[in-house]
C-alpha cells in the first residue's frame, strides 16, 4: 500500500497500514495488525508501541477527525487517505499517548505521508504544528453534557451514547463512555483439563511475565504486562486461553455439575465451549453449535488444542432449524444444561475491537433480538425438568439483553428466571439484581449481560400475566 519510509519506525509503519487497512479497506482492525505485524517482525517493545498506536488511533477517530476539520479548516472528506491517516496518528500520538516526543510525532508523521503517495506531507507538518500549539486547548473544551456532545468528545457514534443516555442514565453513560477508550485487560484463563491456574502462573513467571489470581474465578489469570499470549508456547499447547474475565464468568455462572450434559448453542469461537468441558470433565459432555461451516472448522481446531475432543461434539448446524424432540444435534434426549451465547451488537468489547464502534448500527438491534430470542427459545426446549440455561451477551443494550428474557420467559411458561445478583452480588444489575452486567469502567472487563433460567415445567405456554 505504501513504499517503504526508512525513516519512520517499524511500529509507526505497521500502525500506519493498519490504520490504512481498517478505514480504506474496511479491515478488521485486529486481523489487519496481526498480518502487518508478522510481515514486519516487530520485537516486543516495538508490537507493544503498535498496537497501541493502530489500536487508539482508530478508536478515537471520531474525536481526531472532529479535531483535523478545525486544524485544518476544511472537513476530513476533502482530504486524500494517506495525509488523512498520518494525521490521525499523529494527533493521537500528541494528544493521547504520553511519552512521545512532539517533534517526533510531527517528523514521522509528514514521512508517513510521503511514503503513502499523492503530496500532502506540507498539510501534514502544518496541521500538527497547530496540534501542538492549539489541540490541547480544543480537546478540553470538548464535553459531555449531552449524547451528541459526548459522541465527539468520546469517539463513538452518537446512537451508542444516546443507546447508553438512556439505558444507564447520564452519569453512568458518562463514565462508561469515558472508559471506552482504554486499553483492553489482559487476561488468560488457564486450561484446568491440562493445568491448574497456579501451574500456568508458574509457568508465565518463568517467561517474565507477572500473573494475579482473581477472587471467584479459580482459572483466571490477569497479566500485569504485555504478553503475546496468541504466540506463545503456552496457548499451542493448550495451557491457556485469552479470555476476558467477564467471559469466563459465563460458564462459572451456568455452573454445570461434573459429569453434566451441556448444549451450546451458537459456540464458536469456542472460549466458553472448551471452559464448559473442563468444568464437567471426562465423564461429562458438550455439543457445540455453530452454523456457519468455516466457524465451526476453527472451534474444531479450538477444541483439539484445548485437549477437549474427547469431551467436546461440534456441529455445524442452525439452532433455529431443528424442533424438539428431534434435535439432530441431541438425540439422547434433554440436556443438564444449555449455554445460548447468541450474536449480538458486541457494544461491551469496544476496548478490545476497536474499529467495531464504527461497524455495528442501530437498525441491526431489532433483527439481532428477534433472533436472540428465538435462540434462546429454542435452546430452552432441549432442557430437562430441573435444568439450567445461562443467556450471555457482550454488549449493554437493553433490547438485546433483559428484554429478550422476558420475552422468553413470557412466551415459556415453563421457564424460571434464576437471582444470578445473589449469587454474585459485584456484578448485580443495576436496573434489575436477578441479573449481572459487568462494565469496563467499573469492572475492568468486558461489558457482558448474563441470565440464568431454570426449566420448572414442560416447554411452551404462555404465562397468564404474560403482556
Amino acid at each position: 500500500m505504501s513504499r517503504r519510509a526508512p525513516r519512520v519506525t517499524p511500529a509507526r509503519r505497521v500502525a500506519f497500514a493498519v490504520v490504512r487497512r481498517t478505514f480504506e479497506s474496511g479491515a478488521y482492525t485486529d486481523r489487519a495488525f496481526e498480518a502487518e505485524a508478522a510481515r514486519a517482525e516487530l520485537d516486543p517493545r516495538e508490537r507493544a508501541l503498535a498496537t497501541r498506536l493502530a489500536y487508539e488511533t482508530v478508536q478515537r477517530r471520531g474525536t481526531l477527525d472532529h479535531l483535523i476539520a478545525a486544524l485544518a479548516g476544511r472537513p476530513v472528506e476533502e482530504l486524500d487517505p494517506p495525509p488523512l491517516a498520518a494525521l490521525r496518528l499523529g494527533l493521537t500520538q500528541i494528544l493521547f499517548l504520553g511519552g512521545v516526543a512532539d517533534h517526533a510525532a510531527v517528523d514521522q508523521s509528514v514521512e508517513l505521508a510521503k511514503a503513502g503517495g499523492g503530496g500532502g506531507a506540507r498539510l501534514v507538518n502544518a496541521v500538527l504544528r497547530r496540534a501542538i500549539r492549539d489541540g490541547p486547548a480544543l480537546l478540553s473544551a470538548l464535553h459531555d453534557d449531552d449524547p451528541e456532545a459526548a459522541a465527539v468528545r468520546h469517539s463513538v457514534p452518537a446512537w451508542i451514547a444516546r443507546l447508553w443516555w438512556a439505558a444507564l442514565g447520564p452519569e453512568e453513560a458518562r463514565a462508561a463512555l469515558r472508559g471506552v477508550n482504554a486499553p483492553a485487560e489482559a487476561a488468560v484463563r488457564a486450561n484446568g483439563l491440562l493445568a491448574t491456574a497456579g501451574e500456568v502462573r508458574a509457568r508465565l513467571a518463568a517467561r517474565g511475565v507477572a500473573a494475579g489470581r482473581v477472587a471467584g474465578l479459580p482459572e483466571a489469570l490477569v497479566l500485569g504486562g504485555p504478553f503475546d499470549a496468541r504466540g506463545s508456547d503456552l496457548h499451542a499447547a493448550g495451557s491457556l486461553m485469552p479470555q476476558s474475565r467477564a467471559a469466563m464468568l459465563v460458564a462459572r455462572a451456568l455452573a454445570p455439575a461434573p459429569g453434566a450434559r451441556v448444549l451450546d448453542l451458537c459456540a464458536a469461537p469456542g472460549g466458553k465451549t472448551t471452559h464448559l468441558a473442563a468444568l464437567v470433565g471426562p465423564s461429562g459432555s458438550v455439543l457445540a453449535v455453530e452454523r456457519h461451516p468455516g466457524r465451526a472448522a476453527a472451534l474444531r481446531r479450538t477444541v483439539e488444542r484445548m485437549r477437549a475432543s474427547a469431551i467436546v461434539h461440534v456441529e455445524t448446524a442452525d439452532a433455529l432449524g431443528f424442533a424438539p424432540p428431534a434435535f439432530s444435534f441431541a438425540p439422547d434426549g434433554p440436556v443438564d444444561a444449555v449455554l445460548v451465547d447468541p450474536p449480538c451488537s458486541g457494544l461491551g468489547t469496544l476496548r478490545s475491537r476497536p474499529d467495531l464502534r464504527w461497524r455495528a448500527r442501530a437498525e441491526a438491534v431489532p433483527e439481532l433480538a428477534a433472533r436472540q430470542r428465538a435462540l434462546l427459545l429454542a435452546g430452552a426446549k432441549a432442557l430437562r425438568p430441573g435444568g439450567r440455561l445461562l443467556y450471555a451477551t457482550c454488549t449493554i443494550s437493553p433490547e438485546e439483553n433483559e428484554r429478550v428474557v422476558a420475552a422468553a420467559s413470557a412466551a415459556d411458561a415453563g421457564l424460571a428466571i434464576e437471582d444470578l445478583g445473589a449469587e454474585w452480588p459485584g456484578f448485580r444489575h443495576p436496573a434489575d439484581p436477578r441479573f449481572l452486567l459487568t462494565l469496563p469502567h467499573r469492572h475492568g472487563t468486558d461489558g457482558f449481560f448474563l441470565a440464568r433460567l431454570r426449566r420448572m415445567g414442560a416447554p411452551g405456554g404462555q404465562r397468564p400475566d404474560a403482556p
